[in-house]
């Protein structure tokens, strides 16, 4: 079965980094691009950015432009969210989630989730 398992988070002090991964198991990886959302404390889960299949092209939310940055590895079949200058608005249990849509922002092109990460930015 299809399996998206997350590694990375936790706490940290504004301004500081953090770097998520997500490991895919049991598909073809490359077929499919990779998404990253969150949700913050009372909000819905939002979209952070994507990665294309092929890991040449991303997009990212405006609010984490210049910040963030996504890369993926399709011969590890795992995709990361290197997380910079940290702010205590980006607190919240981040998701990586597999489309077969590139860049797209609507949760139900997702069809699969990993289990989600928690990141705790403290000001």
């Amino acid at each position: 079965q299809v399996q998206l398992v997350q590694s990375g988070g936790g706490s940290v002090q504004a301004g500081g980094s953090l770097r998520l991964s997500c490991a895919a198991s049991g598909v073809t990886f490359s077929g499919y691009s990779m998404g990253w959302f969150r949700q913050g404390p009372g909000k819905e889960r939002e979209f952070v950015g994507a990665v294309s299949r092929s890991g040449y092209s991303t997009v990212l939310e405006n609010s984490v432009e210049g910040r963030f940055s996504i890369s993926r590895d399709n011969v590890k079949e795992t995709v990361s969210l290197q997380m910079n200058s940290l702010k205590p608005q980006d607190t919240g249990v981040y998701y990586c989630g597999l489309s077969v849509y590139y860049g797209t922002r609507d949760i139900p092109d997702y069809i699969y989730w990993g289990q989600g990460t928690q990141v705790t930015v403290s000001s």
